[in-house]
């Protein structure tokens, strides 16, 4: 009798330590999802970079049509003039 209760406690043990490991198991697959880095695909990447050198090409576009607004003052000198 001892030997059937001994094998019945081992098997239930079994049962319950094979759901705690599928448990387990399940967490780690959903927390290795969100934590491990996943490498970026190749389209990804040339998107994002396409993105920002049109944004630069933008930047570089409305500095210089604000540049052409802006009026620089030259200063001749010239030999022995006498300066205030």
């Amino acid at each position: 009798k001892s030997l059937a209760k001994a094998i019945a406690d081992m098997s239930s043990d079994k049962e319950t330590l094979s759901a705690e490991l599928a448990a387990v198991n399940e967490y780690y697959a959903k927390l290795k999802d969100r934590c491990i880095a996943k490498p970026e695909t190749y389209e990804a990447r040339k998107a994002r970079r396409e993105a920002e050198i049109n944004g630069l090409k933008e930047a570089l576009r409305v500095l210089d049509s604000q540049t052409a607004f802006v009026q620089r003052r030259k200063r001749a000198h010239m030999r022995g003039a006498l300066e205030a």
